[in-house]
């Protein structure tokens, strides 16, 4: 497809200790396409970042940068196979990534704290540095990591609620329980920048995303691609991401023609402000009808406050829904309607349906067959050797296991084929009620002969 980017890096060949000029060997491979650059300019501002690895005959491992439109789809926009997660491959893909896809201003990137991906967005040549961009933890690989020094689901639980705190003062409640269970706990957070893995102190930057589930997501699609070659599985993203445009082009053009202005999840949302904002007291106490204060007549079961201070110029509510996620709480409604204003033009333009459709506005086009491919000129690009996993016995395992990983602790083992604890497959009492006793390669014999 015209306007495809890709970088290619390989190393040299060298036989009897001369470079071979007409062989090369594969190292890196940046690969993006057309439809998804645009289709970022009307995304939410954020990039979400993990690897996974390949389970082809040669190692390595598949870069991913992933995005979400104002209907809650995810979108893979950049790719990149490396030989690992390190501080050059992933400096390799962020710079690619910043230069080609994102060049704007103010990205939120949402990562794990990886050494490598922490090097390559401080280093000053990628793009990646502030006010240019921001970085902001996962907060589910935070609480993983924070298990492995401190033990107990209470503990694990309340730092992330404070995490998930939209204002200050619901941070701060939990933050004082967890000062009270543990104090050592405390300092644990405290070496963690607040904007990095707190809601409250992001600057609105999240959007709501908290972790990078929308990578986990995307690394399971992908999951019978990683097996192909290197040439396969750029034609195969290719092909998933043109049969995405094509249904999601189709559903958001359904929902305009059918008058819908924001998408059905949002839609719900408001509805629900809108029945919670009629048991409201609004105070207006600026006369160019921007600052108000809304009192709650009824307990509510969150965290509440009692009383809140709302700007409509600055969408701003001390609830921290409206800055935080982008469109007006039940608060910032209560003001409108006191005031006889459109909610409407608060919500966010990524979330509305004519955005949603410019996403998917431009399409793929079919691929040329191979055939039809022009001649090739360059060096013979061969796999390098030293990526081959090992031909005999179990791969070398390369993840590092954390506290995610492991199973329920104390859980016993459950038959196959009954389920109940206990005992197996091999022993099992309702097998050998169904085969009489035999084993069921035996049963089998004794069926065919019959």
């Amino acid at each position: 497809m015209a306007g495809t980017i890709t970088v290619l890096k390989t190393s040299p060949v060298r036989l009897r200790g001369e470079v071979d000029e007409s062989t090369v060997y594969f190292h890196r491979l940046f690969w993006t396409f057309p439809p998804c650059i645009e289709a970022f300019c009307q995304c939410k501002p954020l990039v979400s970042i993990d690897g996974t690895h390949l389970y082809s005959k040669y190692g390595g491992t598949l870069l991913l940068a992933i995005t979400q439109d104002g209907d809650s789809n995810i979108l893979s926009i950049a790719f990149a196979l490396v030989e690992g997660e390190n501080a050059e491959s992933w400096s390799f893909f962020l710079s690619n990534l910043r230069e080609n896809v994102t060049p704007q201003e103010g990205i939120l990137v949402i990562s794990d704290r990886h050494n490598g991906i922490k090097a390559a967005l401080e280093a000053p040549e990628t793009g990646w540095l502030p006010p240019r961009a921001f970085r902001a933890y996962c907060i589910q690989h935070v609480a993983a990591n924070f298990a492995l020094t401190f033990k107990g689901k209470d503990s694990r639980r309340m730092l992330v609620n404070a995490a998930y705190a939209k204002t200050e003062a619901e941070f701060y409640y939990w933050f004082d329980i967890m000062r009270t269970e543990n104090p050592a706990i405390c300092e644990w957070a405290n070496r963690m920048e607040y904007d990095k893995w707190t809601q409250h102190e992001d600057s609105d930057r999240r959007f709501g995303h908290m972790t990078t589930n929308i990578s986990e997501c995307e690394n399971s699609v992908l999951k019978g691609t990683r097996n192909l070659p290197v040439t396969s599985l750029v034609q195969s993203t290719y092909g998933r991401l043109a049969q995405l445009f094509v249904v999601r082009g189709q559903t958001a053009e359904a929902q305009l023609g059918s008058g819908n202005e924001f998408y059905q999840a949002l839609a719900k949302a408001i509805d629900r402000n809108l029945r919670d904002s009629r048991c409201f007291t609004v105070t207006l106490y600026d006369r160019h009808q921007s600052e108000y204060t809304v009192a709650e007549t009824t307990p509510t079961g969150r965290f509440s406050m009692g009383s809140y201070r709302v700007s409509l110029k600055d969408h701003r509510c001390d609830c921290g829904h409206f800055h935080a996620l982008h469109y007006p709480c039940c608060h910032a409604i209560a003001c409108c309607a006191y005031s006889r204003l459109n909610w409407a033009s608060y919500v966010h333009e990524v979330y509305r349906m004519s955005e949603v459709f410019n996403v998917y506005k431009q399409g793929f086009v079919p691929p040329i067959p191979e055939g039809l491919w022009p001649p090739y000129a360059g060096p013979t690009i061969i796999p390098d050797p030293n990526m081959r996993r090992a031909k005999e016995g179990y791969p070398r395992a390369t993840r590092i296991r954390g506290s995610m990983d492991q199973s329920l602790q104390n859980q016993p083992k459950r038959c196959g084929l009954c389920r109940q604890a206990g005992h197996t497959r091999r022993n099992c009492d309702q097998r050998r009620h169904t085969t009489g006793g035999m084993c069921r390669c035996h049963y089998l014999v004794v069926l065919l002969v019959l």
